[in-house]
């Protein structure tokens, strides 16, 4: 069916939810401990909005003029500027910020012996460290819990956050531009060349064209749809019920291995095994192709197998060989496997754009030479080209201005690059809604390189940005961009989409960063129920502190096991590419240590058994039949986590559906 023109209304309702969203995020998230509104790469904010006006709002308009009702397009463009905007808000940007660039400030109020060093060596006007500034976020203004939000807004000290907001501002938005470029560049090649299939975005997709054709009801009231949509609406009923009334009996969806698991032996990586049984991930593993969901759990038990083999031929490397290091997740000395993985990966997904980044370049001086058919991107590959290297040259001059060493600062800025495009190459192929880096761009330059080789500011500032902009991917932003282009893919004012976008994009940073400088100041970082921020880039900057007194040299250890993921990422892609039957895609390997897949992998493993039964004894018509079903589990999980997310507004307690 042919997409009518994408409408001016569509954007404003996109920046209305954008902006009510973002100013909600942080009290919803942060103040209540409730259920995230976004939360990772499938956000209930972004599927609440577009069930509404697909399943509520569509029929009534119809009722009222035939054009009223939302196209397909239109409500997809509601999903990915809600998306856009949400994500920072929370763990994609601003869940941290503040506490980051205050933290030396607040070490060095504190008397902790890592604030001296740093308040002496990182610049003032970035990282603020007057002792009223920071004493007032921390413990928050006087009656500032009896304020409202504008008289909060008055009392903020804005003539000394003008400074370091402003600055900061200029990097995120080099480093948001380098992105929008990045995705323009590969989204044609990922779309149209590799034919991803984007399994996140299936189920938005279908239920807006279903709501378009006028279909929806007839789709939601299909008997398969109804038993899959049953099973979460029936599971998290008694669950949430049991949270709030205790004598309502629970259904666990939590199993621990640890009893049936012995602690020493082959065995023994399993001895904290955890088994979440959640409908919303069978379903999406169901959606994603057989081949990437097998490889996704199947990697994931044979990484747990190596602590045992190393174990049982008694060759044991203890965790004090890692030295420093800021990755997430990082724990055991044979994770750094992922260091090399990724790399190699990056390197193969290069090879694979190669004819596309060629007609790419070729393009830029010689305007003649076309594309056999229009880009499948939202930013035309020339132009996204031009927009990454200014966004990115522009960062490694604003680093450079702030006194950090060229070369670091170019090969820093080119590895979170890196680690940023594969980690979007996951989530979008994978079907992965959560996903966590096992290392920090910074842990493979402290395994090869001898810490005291590093200028000291070079050091501290690049592991400041890297916890702003780099580490946490939970909300990141070029998987939402990649996703809104295939939403825009049949879009026929692609260039509105893209406006609907960018200023989601800015009203995300505007918005959700004024919103916690709000909560902030009226209840205080200190007294907020969010360690995890707190302590986290606590560890970063006394991590930093560290290596300034007590320089480490470069780690044998964590050399060769990255050598070792280098080699065994290579052996997977090259079988991969040469052999049909090849059973493993490469993605899987580089979930290995993520802490998602501890949650993720038994639901994967359920659906890819679904998949592989239903099309070895159905076919591909029962496949197509049957996915109503899983399509279902993920609609009732999400539905269930917006129902207990509103109750949790009005609660002391809420009731979390989905462990994200």
């Amino acid at each position: 069916m042919k997409p009518r023109r994408l409408r001016w209304s569509a954007i404003a309702l996109g920046l209305l939810f954008s902006i009510l969203f973002c100013a909600l995020t942080p009290y919803n998230n942060v103040r209540l401990q409730n259920t995230p509104l976004a939360g990772g790469h499938f956000p209930l904010a972004s599927f609440a909005v577009l069930l509404f006006f697909a399943a509520v709002y569509n029929p009534l308009a119809r009722c009222v003029h035939r054009n009223a009702a939302l196209a397909a397009h239109e409500l997809l463009l509601l999903w990915s500027m809600v998306t856009v905007a949400t994500g920072i808000a929370y763990t994609g940007l601003f869940r941290t910020f503040l506490v980051n660039i205050t933290t030396p400030g607040w070490l060095a109020v504190t008397g902790h012996p890592a604030g001296k060093t740093l308040s002496q060596l990182l610049p003032e006007t970035l990282f603020p460290q007057h002792h009223d500034l920071v004493h007032l976020l921390y413990r928050a203004l006087e009656g500032g819990r009896t304020l409202t939000w504008y008289e909060v807004l008055a009392r903020i000290p804005w003539a000394q956050w003008t400074a370091p907001l402003t600055l900061w501002g200029l990097f995120i938005g080099c480093i948001y531009a380098a992105f929008v470029g990045l995705t323009g560049l590969f989204s044609h090649q990922w779309i149209e060349n590799e034919k991803m299939n984007f399994p996140l975005l299936r189920v938005p997709m279908e239920i807006s064209e279903e709501s378009e054709q006028g279909v929806l009801g007839s789709y939601l009231s299909h008997k398969f749809f109804l038993v899959g949509f049953g099973i979460p609406v029936l599971l998290h009923l008694f669950n949430g019920l049991h949270t709030y009334y205790t004598q309502v009996p629970q259904i666990p969806v939590l199993f621990l291995a640890q009893p049936y698991i012995p602690r020493e032996g082959l065995l023994s990586g399993f001895y904290k095994l955890k088994i979440y049984l959640y409908p919303a991930f069978i379903g999406f593993a169901y959606l994603t192709s057989k081949q990437v969901s097998f490889s996704l759990w199947f990697f994931f038990l044979l990484g747990g197998l190596l602590p045992g083999l190393l174990q049982v031929v008694g060759w044991r490397v203890p965790s004090a060989t890692l030295g420093t290091t800021f990755g997430p997740v990082l724990a055991r000395v044979e994770e750094m496997q992922m260091i090399g993985a990724f790399g190699v990966f990056f390197f193969f997904i290069l090879w694979l754009a190669r004819s596309h980044l060629r007609q790419v370049l070729v393009g830029l001086w010689r305007r003649r030479v076309e594309a056999q058919e229009p880009f499948k991107s939202l930013v035309d590959p020339r132009k996204a080209l031009i927009l990454f290297v200014l966004g990115s040259g522009g960062a490694i001059l604003w680093m450079v201005l702030f006194r950090m060493d060229p070369l670091p600062a170019v090969l820093f800025l080119g590895v979170c690059f890196m680690l940023h495009l594969v980690s979007a190459r996951l989530i979008c192929q994978g079907g992965l809604p959560y996903f966590t880096l096992t290392a920090a761009p910074s842990d493979g330059f402290l395994a090869m390189t001898a810490s005291k080789t590093i200028a000291p500011l070079t050091l501290a500032l690049g592991l400041a940005l890297q916890k702003v902009a780099f580490v946490d991917v939970r909300e990141s932003l070029i998987p939402s961009l990649f996703h809104a282009t295939k939403a825009a893919e049949e879009v026929q004012t692609r260039r509105r989409f893209l406006i609907g976008v960018l200023a989601a994009l800015f009203i995300g940073v505007v918005v959700s960063g004024a919103a916690m400088l709000v909560m902030s100041h009226q209840y205080g970082i200190s007294t907020l129920p969010d360690d995890w921020a707190v302590e986290t880039s606590r560890r970063v900057h006394e991590g930093a502190a560290q290596l300034l007194r007590y320089p480490e040299e470069p780690k044998k250890w964590s050399m060769v096991f990255a050598g070792v993921g280098a080699v065994v990422m290579a052996l997977l892609v090259l079988g991969y590419r040469r052999f049909l039957w090849w059973p493993l895609h490469p993605i899987g390997y580089l979930t290995t240590y993520s802490s998602a897949l501890r949650i993720l992998w038994f639901s994967f493993f359920v659906g890819w058994l679904c998949n592989t039964l239903v099309l070895r004894y159905g076919g591909v018509k029962a496949f197509k039949e049957v996915r109503r079903l899983f399509v279902g589990l993920v609609v009732g999980d999400t539905v269930m986590a917006i129902t207990w997310l509103v109750v949790g507004l009005f609660t002391p307690v809420s009731y979390h559906v989905l462990p994200l």
